[in-house]
């Protein structure tokens, strides 16, 4: 038993200190805070921040993911701002910044900077 109660102490430490500072991919964020319901009323030029859980990622690459908030799902893409989402676990809660892109009738966000 007495054993155990350095062992149990070490546990709450390293567990208690497991906390990890943010991590921030390509640019610092910058734009107008915004759901995903409200990207498509964006106007194309100004940059807007997202935050949700990556629920999706390219399996190859890291070059695009999906981003889910409370109101939608919208595709972000990464390969324009030089960094990957790879190393980044599904569902995590992701604030990111970038400008909408339309492609025919679909709305995706051309990413310019992560933090996670």
């Amino acid at each position: 038993m007495k054993c155990l109660a350095p062992l149990a102490a070490a546990l709450l430490i390293f567990t208690g200190c497991s906390d990890r500072a943010p991590k921030t991919l390509g640019a610092p964020l910058e734009g107008t805070a915004m759901s995903v319901t409200g990207v498509p009323n964006a106007d194309g030029k100004s940059l807007v921040v997202l935050q949700g859980a990556m629920t999706k990622k390219c399996p190859v690459a890291g070059c695009w993911f999906m981003l889910q908030d409370a109101t939608g799902t919208i595709k972000v893409d990464t390969k324009n701002a030089g960094f990957v989402v790879v190393d980044v676990p599904l569902n995590t809660v992701i604030t990111m910044a970038g400008r909408v892109v339309t492609n025919g009738l679909e709305r995706s966000i051309d990413a310019t900077g992560v933090l996670y």
